[in-house]
């Protein structure tokens, strides 16, 4: 694990941004039972792991996409931490939403963003990839590039890598699965036992307990 995943595990299993209850599952909207609920919002409460979060995001644009000449949020989880990036890099801001307005303009891209160019998605979560690509679809018929997806953390489900492949999305992530389950066994925050129960959800997340 290297050291900014194993520091992000830490920050987001503190705050409970991520709680893990094999025990006890979640219900996701989907309808999916999980052991493992990731709410990312809660740590923009918390300044010191706000700011590290942002500086490893900034971090890695600078070193992946030097070239970048706009920041997207998508909505609503990624828009603040994305704001935060931006506003460090010194670049336009712009974010997607998860559909277009019913009203108005109708938009599903707010902000001024000009054709041909080049966009870094930030997101704060990635699970099945499906609403993290929309945005991406969006950007991309809006006439712009998208050089590739940040994000806070991902759940690795293969689903996710698979749609990321066949959209030609470079997906960087600052922690994942791996590294909070490493994190949590360690900090015997869970057993060995459950973490090999969390990682038998991961296997089939749609089918777990059914």
């Amino acid at each position: 694990m290297n050291q900014t995943e194993n520091k992000i595990a830490e920050y987001l299993i503190k705050v409970k941004a991520i709680k893990l209850q094999p025990k006890n599952p979640f219900t996701w909207a989907s309808g999916w039972k999980s052991p493992i609920y990731c709410d990312n919002r809660k740590t923009l409460s918390y300044p010191e792991i706000r700011t590290y979060i942002k500086d490893q995001l900034v971090s890695l644009v600078k070193e992946k996409y030097p070239d970048a000449e706009v920041i997207a949020g998508i909505a609503t989880g990624a828009i603040s931490q994305g704001v935060l990036v931006a506003e460090e890099l010194g670049l336009p801001f712009i974010y997607v939403r998860s559909k277009p307005k019913d009203h108005g303009l109708e938009n599903m891209i707010e902000g001024d963003l000009r054709p041909h160019q080049k966009v870094v998605v930030i997101e704060d979560l990635v699970s099945t990839g499906q609403s993290s690509l929309n945005a991406v679809d969006a950007i991309r018929k809006d006439g712009s590039t998208v050089l590739g997806m940040l994000a806070i953390f991902s759940y690795q489900l293969r689903i996710a890598q698979e749609r990321m492949s066949a959209a030609d999305v470079e997906l960087t992530t600052l922690c994942n699965y791996d590294a909070i389950i490493r994190h949590a066994v360690a900090t015997k925050y869970i057993t060995e036992s459950e973490a090999e129960t969390l990682q038998e959800w991961r296997k089939s997340p749609e089918t777990w307990l059914q």
